[in-house]
């Protein structure tokens, strides 16, 4: 039996290998590059998600998933959230985003952030499903470590346990995929696809 075959919708090639380590035996197919995918610009993540995988789909007749996420602060209100990859302006760098967040925690007492993701599915006959996840943690105010992208070198997940002090940046692949909000809703995915080997992580289809 053929592995799943499905359309990414994404031009980051951070979260495109990230969900190709997590999702094994799923063959995954980059975004053709004539593809336009709509702007990002839904208030919710499961909004941007669903508008990118229904791109997608559109374009192609084929199944398509499309995560959206990002990072949210407690005493921020839920900020930067969906504006968390252009937090410090459009075209900003991640270190320019990290660096504003950092900047408005300073002197915080409450530093608890919890990345979040949904990943949207849209199969051939156009159906939706969209998978959510969170991974809780703290922002440091000194970045460390050389792996992750985004804001990882700041974020101290909690499910490490309270006497790892490391970033997500200073955890191995493996190791991150476990426990962050994309490897588990990629895991939530996996599971609905019926692959073999791919545990359902805590949570649920919206």
């Amino acid at each position: 039996m053929a592995p799943p075959r499905l359309v990414v919708a994404t031009r980051n090639e951070h979260k495109l290998r990230e969900l190709a380590e997590v999702l094994q035996g799923i063959e995954l197919v980059p975004l053709p590059g004539p593809v336009e995918l709509p702007p990002e610009d839904g208030e919710t993540f499961t909004a941007n998600a669903l508008g990118k995988a229904r791109a997608a789909r559109a374009a192609t007749g084929e199944a398509a998933i499309a995560d959206d996420s990002g990072i949210a602060a407690a005493v921020l209100g839920g900020r930067p959230g969906v504006h968390s990859a252009r937090y410090a302006g459009p075209g900003a760098s991640d270190a320019e985003n990290l660096a504003l967040l950092i900047e408005q925690l300073e002197g915080a007492v409450d530093r608890s952030v919890a990345y979040v993701c949904a990943l949207a599915l849209v199969d051939e006959r156009g159906d939706e499903l969209v998978f959510e996840a969170r991974c809780e943690g703290e922002l440091i105010d000194e970045p460390r470590g050389e792996g992750g992208f985004g804001y990882d070198p700041a974020f101290v997940p909690r499910d490490t346990g309270p006497r790892d002090e490391r970033t997500m940046a200073e955890l191995s692949p493996a190791e991150k995929h476990a426990i962050s909000h994309r490897g588990r809703a990629a895991r939530m995915l996996a599971a609905h696809l019926g692959v073999p080997g791919h545990a359902r992580a805590a949570g649920g289809a919206a």
